[in-house]
């Protein structure tokens, strides 16, 4: 499947608003790839579909987190967490896209996860950072890309972890567990 070929598929399901971040990100995401040796192809094509279920019905999505037996904790959490995963189970069932690190990108772009992939890594900063994102932080997270995506990583997980506690709202536990990953990773890296 080519870029405009997926592009055409994911547009159908986006607002116009979305399907411009969804732009972004994708560009973002091949930059990404690209400075860090990724497979630029599946970075591409997890940023082109990594919304594809974000419009959605909910009840839609929470009869496809019961029914295909997805992690039942997401439907005790904000509801903004469900189309990561949803997605990435629509997008192999309706796009016909079998790539598990492709769908493991998708599942995870929302909420990380303990042993990220380089390319799941690439598609949650790519997310974080494109260019039509404007809000505290995300300048440094940006310039931080630039050199060390681990460390990117981190700070765009601190930022999020901040941003959700200011607003009183709970921390999907996926998350914290991805922080204290890449730190204990970090620290491995900064000790040898």
């Amino acid at each position: 499947m080519n870029q405009s070929e997926a592009l055409a598929i994911v547009k159908e399901h986006l607002t116009e608003h979305r399907y411009q971040h969804t732009i972004g990100v994708m560009e973002t995401a091949i930059l990404l790839a690209r400075q860090y040796d990724v497979d630029e192809k599946k970075a591409e094509i997890a940023a082109i579909f990594h919304d594809y279920a974000k419009f959605r019905p909910k009840e839609e999505m929470k009869q496809i987190i019961v029914a295909e037996k997805m992690a039942p904790e997401l439907l005790q959490y904000n509801s903004e967490l469900w189309h990561a995963p949803v997605g990435a189970f629509l997008v192999e069932k309706e796009v016909g896209i079998v790539d598990m690190e492709i769908l493991n990108a998708i599942k995870y772009h929302t909420s990380g996860r303990v042993g990220m992939s380089m390319l799941e890594k690439i598609i949650y900063l790519a997310d974080y950072i494109e260019p039509g994102r404007q809000f505290p932080g995300v300048e440094e997270v940006r310039e931080l890309a630039k050199k060390d995506l681990q460390l990117a990583l981190i700070r765009a997980v601190q930022n999020t972890i901040s941003f959700l506690m200011k607003k009183n709202q709970p921390v999907f536990p996926d998350t914290f567990h991805t922080y204290n990953d890449l730190i204990a990773n970090r620290r491995t890296i900064v000790d040898e």
